[in-house]
């Protein structure tokens, strides 16, 4: 049978019969691969603790009916343990990996591939504040689907910013003009967040009060779960531990 091979992170895995398991990774080149792992449940098997959830690894595989089968798996970041030492981490970690498997089909998506492996290795490595890490991910992640949205100029109209109301289903930030009634109104120090966070400027973003980054928060938890028309389950479980509250977009227009 053909054989190929590729970089993939483990987003899932389910339990097949008594000793297999089926393994949802996101690869680099094959988009969204379900395989078994055959016998990784066995106490001897060589290769099962690569295909854990959060851990990239080489594997190859060969083409199966309905489910491929993989033939071997070699590590290539054992990012899971260091991220599942600390709770904040592995909350944040797990709204990612759920976010991904949500985002991509079978095609994939090279910048998707990309995007959560360098995420799951900045939590591994503590370079910023989970919390941070979670939000920004989701917002590249969306704009990589095609859903980037407008934290500065009318996602309606287009008119210049800076705009303050926030409507999710409108695409971001919109002028007053066409703002629904009630629509949550942002600080300006929110929108210079949520702007930090989805253009990498990591400085700018660790600067941010508690307050902007409660807010920040609820604006990108509510524009994910518009966008994917289904709820992160992970997320309610994130630890937030540096915010002065629950998430709240903020005051209404």
């Amino acid at each position: 049978m053909p054989t190929y091979r590729d970089e993939a992170v483990v987003l899932r895995t389910h339990k097949l019969g008594e000793a297999d398991r089926i393994v949802t990774m996101l690869s680099r080149q094959h988009g969204k691969i379900r395989a078994v792992a055959k016998g990784v449940r066995r106490t001897a098997s060589k290769f099962g603790a690569r295909l854990e959830p959060m851990m990239v690894a080489d594997v190859q595989c060969y083409v199966g009916r309905s489910l491929d089968i993989i033939q071997q798996a070699e590590s290539l970041g054992s990012y899971g343990a260091e991220i599942a030492d600390d709770y904040a981490s592995y909350t944040a970690a797990s709204a990612m990996i759920e976010t991904a498997d949500k985002i991509t089909d079978d095609d994939g998506s090279l910048q998707q591939y990309l995007l959560l492996v360098g995420a799951l290795r900045s939590l591994a490595r503590r370079e910023h504040h989970p919390s941070l890490t979670l939000d920004s991910y989701l917002l590249r992640s969306l704009s990589i689907a095609g859903w980037a949205p407008s934290f500065e100029d009318c996602a309606v109209t287009g008119a210049p910013g800076p705009h303050t109301v926030f409507v999710a289903q409108l695409g971001g930030v919109v002028a007053d003009e066409v703002a629904p009634p009630g629509a949550p109104r942002l600080d300006l120090d929110t929108l210079d967040l949520l702007g930090a966070l989805i253009e990498g400027r990591w400085e700018a973003a660790e600067a941010a009060d508690d307050r902007a980054r409660n807010q920040a928060s609820g604006v990108v938890a509510a524009y994910a779960q518009f966008h994917l028309e289904r709820s992160l389950r992970s997320l309610q479980h994130v630890d937030r531990s540096t915010d002065a509250g629950p998430a709240r977009i903020g005051r209404t227009a």
